[in-house]
């Protein structure tokens, strides 16, 4: 089961921005249109393709395709642009980066610009109202026809491969998540499955969990498992003891903890098993701080899981990640749910 790295290349170039993920999605859809026996869209922006729509015990997984960015907030009349976070940045990451600014009609590239040590160096509390883009532009006017207040930016930054083992660059949270959905799904197209795959590339995960609400509401499945990525925590300065002992190459990573369905855990954990496969566990006792969190709460209730995939240097424009934790991962939820018979109880009461 080889990876298509040419299609998570594909989307991994693709910028989109939480709210601006219409171009990405495109892209998903004409993808899963190839196999997939239906494709649904909702008035969020979420694509979901399916298999098996007929039948009673319906899955969903979820992986989002949006990623964090910037909104632009001012035009100075000199032209440079103020701007506030899009999710989680911190301010000190974005020093000196390259940035691609989305106008409605024309991009332009930016520079997210640093003070010189020689003039004071970068403040030590620093916030992004201290910050700006550098397009070049010489006046607001020059920028008036083209950017807009509200208008979003991202990193620019290629994906690359690291010792043809590990892929790096921006946007890996989460369009690893949507890349590894859409391959559940063609996978399991071509085997004779007992119960319907729900495969959803969800919207406005990084800012509002939006686009899980929409995708669940919309299918009812009878279990949702999210596929995002969490904290590895095997690179120089982590805390081990406070933040756990997750590391790539490691396997993938099952979340336990009060909103997670332990019975559908027991399913992951099974496949594990016979696949030979090492397993990470994270712990969320409350929330999960994804997707997951806000299918649960849909239609009478839904019974959740989330499947992660250890990530360096979270929310940053260097994201690092396994293909090999990618692959099994892939590989993991295509076991779980071909062994499905459709009748399986996710009541943690029942035997």
């Amino acid at each position: 089961m080889e990876l298509k790295n040419d299609f998570l290349m594909e989307l991994l170039n693709t910028p989109s921005p939480s709210s601006m993920e219409m171009a990405i999605q495109k892209k998903w859809m004409k993808y899963v249109k190839e196999f997939a026996h239906e494709v649904r869209t909702d008035n969020a922006g979420n694509v979901i393709g399916i298999i098996n729509p007929e039948a009673d015990f319906k899955i969903l997984l979820a992986g989002h395709c949006d990623e964090i960015g910037f909104v632009i907030t001012k035009i100075e009349d000199n032209g440079f642009l103020r701007f506030s976070k899009l999710g989680g940045i911190s301010p000190k990451v974005a020093i000196g980066m390259k940035v691609l600014v989305m106008g409605e009609s024309k991009t332009f590239t930016g520079v997210i610009g640093a003070n010189a040590e020689h003039h004071g160096g970068v403040k030590e509390n620093l916030e992004f109202e201290d910050l700006y883009i550098d397009c070049g532009a010489k006046s607001k006017d020059e920028l008036a026809s083209a950017i807009k207040i509200g208008d979003l930016a991202v990193y620019k930054r290629e994906p690359e491969m690291l010792m043809d083992r590990y892929i790096t660059g921006r946007g890996l949270d989460n369009k690893t998540g949507a890349f590894i959905v859409a391959e559940v799904l063609r996978i399991l197209s071509e085997k004779k499955i007992k119960v319907g795959v729900y495969a959803a590339s969800t919207v406005n995960e990084e800012t509002n969990l939006g686009g899980a609400y929409f995708a669940a509401a919309g299918v009812n499945p009878t279990l949702a498992i999210a596929c995002d990525v969490t904290f590895a925590t095997d690179y120089p300065g982590v805390n081990t003891a406070k933040h756990g002992d997750i590391k790539l190459d490691n396997g993938p990573v099952l979340a336990k903890g009060a909103p997670i369905n332990i019975k559908a855990n027991k399913l992951l954990e099974k496949s594990a098993q016979q696949l030979n496969m090492n397993l990470q566990y994270e712990l969320t006792p409350r929330t999960t701080g994804t997707d997951a969190d806000r299918m649960r709460y849909t239609g009478p209730g839904v019974p959740v899981s989330l499947v992660s995939l250890p990530l360096r240097y979270m929310h940053s424009p260097v994201e690092t990640a396994s293909l090999k934790d990618i692959q099994e991962e892939i590989t993991l939820l295509v076991h779980m749910i071909e062994n499905l018979t459709g009748n399986e109880s996710l009541n943690p009461l029942e035997d």
